[in-house]
């Protein structure tokens, strides 16, 4: 006979109960901080090494593409190992490998570095609020998750003043050094407060439950080379040619790795890392494919316009990274009452006319040039932009949950999580090949102005094909679902979860 385990106990207001939220918070503000921040210092980091903007892109998409692929497979080895003990993993893990990007002598090392830092970002990201979830009693539970994503999204404000005054103080290797006297913390937090639990019949090791708990490490690593694939080929285009061997290799191992993932996943039924009758759901389909459309266009912008900003209109590393700090702030204030909101009227309102807010705000700011002004130049688009994503960010965030039966909610949740991040993924690798920038383009004013422009005009087109998206396929969910904290770690104000 089986023995039940212990209901979760800590409450809030007690000191495991605020330590354990103290780990979770920071833990989840490191994730944050390196998934956006890192491009306020991409000038400063590709002057020093000397990098062409392949290596820029690398930079930012081989986190992306470790946190994209390996996201939910990390949630898994929490279930099966201990939530607690994989959490710590990945802390230790991640601190690391940013030590190594801050000291790296080379762009090969920091690329090498930061695909490190994603695979243990993958490790951490679902452990900093499974852990929560599986240790905080019922009734304080939703307090608990409601306290880390206020909090977290704190740590996302004060990036770019923190991030920026580093940059432009030190050095942009002190936006990875940061992460050590953080990890410490969270370290201490968790020996001390954190409960180790686990997923019981995840662990079972006999019988037939074996068999249908194993890991789908074959679909993760499928994953990651389909996703590796096509961006390597986007990326290399413009320095190889399209009919180069390395691109065209690149391609058909991605594209080949991808029909392989969706036939495996097919055939392992529940079993799969991603079980394909979640797709039987249209509305759930639908909203991810509109995650990745909406997120794209997102990740695009905050690729460019961190570098336009200081290379084009000499702004300081400080001054860009607090650009867009309304943007984070509206996101603040505005997300539970747009997520009240949807909960009224359905999300189809709110997820056609947020992308459409958000592209004329991306419009406004294509004509941001030297000697631009805050307040009359740039202010204006960050304000729309911002507004436009308030509107969808929660929305978006019920509706997929709501989509699926409630045993599907954690997969769900990480799925949608990794779509938005393959979407900021595809597109720091296909915008500059389609705007025509290279090289040490992102160095040449003329070059980047025009590269910048035609990059604003794609990300408004992608915004408002979410748009006509939504609302042509987007209905109310049959069952309502509470606002709650976005699936994906929104790659928030900063010009860079």
């Amino acid at each position: 006979m089986t023995t039940p385990a212990p209901a979760p106990a800590l409450r809030m207001g007690t000191a495991a109960g605020r330590g354990t939220l103290l780990a979770a918070v920071l833990a989840s503000g490191m994730v944050f901080l390196d998934t956006t921040v890192v491009n306020v210092a991409l000038p400063k980091l590709g002057q020093d090494l000397g990098a062409n903007v392949s290596d820029l892109q690398w930079t930012v998409n081989g986190y992306l593409l470790m946190l994209a692929a390996f996201v939910l497979l990390g949630g898994a080895l929490g279930d099966r190992f201990g939530r607690r003990r994989v959490f710590l993993v990945g802390v230790v893990w991640f601190t690391a490998a940013s030590v190594l990007c801050g000291l790296a002598q080379g762009t090969g090392w920091l690329i090498a570095a930061r695909f490190l830092q994603g695979a243990g970002g993958a490790l951490l990201t679902p452990g900093s609020l499974s852990v929560l979830q599986a240790s905080f009693h019922p009734d304080d539970r939703g307090r608990a998750i409601g306290a880390w994503a206020g909090l977290s999204g704190v740590s996302t404000a004060l990036g770019p003043f923190i991030g920026g005054w580093l940059i432009d103080t030190l050095s942009w290797r002190w936006i990875f050094f940061l992460n050590l006297p953080i990890a410490v913390l969270v370290v201490l937090a968790a020996t001390r407060w954190v409960p180790e639990s686990r997923d019981e019949s995840a662990s079972r090791t006999e019988g037939p439950e074996r068999t249908r708990r194993r890991f789908d490490v074959a679909g993760a690593l499928l994953g990651a080379l389909a996703l590796a694939g096509v961006t390597y080929a986007l990326i290399d285009v413009p320095a190889r040619g399209y009919d180069s061997a390395p691109v065209l290799v690149a391609a058909l191992v991605g594209v080949l790795s991808a029909v392989v993932f969706v036939l495996l996943e097919r055939r392992r039924g529940d079993a799969a890392m991603l079980p394909t009758g979640l797709f039987s759901s249209r509305l759930f389909s639908v909203l991810n494919i509109f995650t990745v459309v909406v997120y794209a266009a997102l990740s695009g912008f905050t690729f460019f316009f961190a570098v336009y900003l200081q290379n084009v209109v000499e702004w300081s590393a400080f001054r860009t990274g607090i650009a867009l700090l309304p943007m984070t702030l509206l996101l603040l204030v505005g997300s539970a009452r747009s997520g009240a909101l949807s909960a009224k009227i359905g999300p189809r309102p709110q997820l056609t006319v947020g992308p459409v807010v958000a592209a004329v705000g991306l419009l406004l700011l294509r004509g941001v040039g030297p000697g631009a002004s805050y307040w009359t130049d740039v202010l204006p688009g960050v304000l729309l932009f911002g507004a436009g994503l308030t509107l969808v960010v929660a929305p978006l965030t019920a509706s997929v949950l709501a989509a699926v039966e409630d045993r599907f909610s954690g997969v769900a949740s990480g799925f949608n999580n990794a779509a938005s991040r393959a979407g900021g993924l595809l597109a720091v690798a296909a915008l500059p090949l389609l705007v025509g920038l290279s090289g040490g383009g992102y160095e040449q004013k003329g070059e980047l102005t025009d590269a910048f422009r035609g990059a604003m005009e794609w990300c408004a087109g992608l915004l408002v094909a979410g748009a006509v998206l939504a609302l042509l396929l987007v209905h109310r969910p049959p069952r309502a679902a509470p606002p709650s904290q976005p699936c994906h770690s929104l790659p928030a104000a900063t010009p860079p979860k």
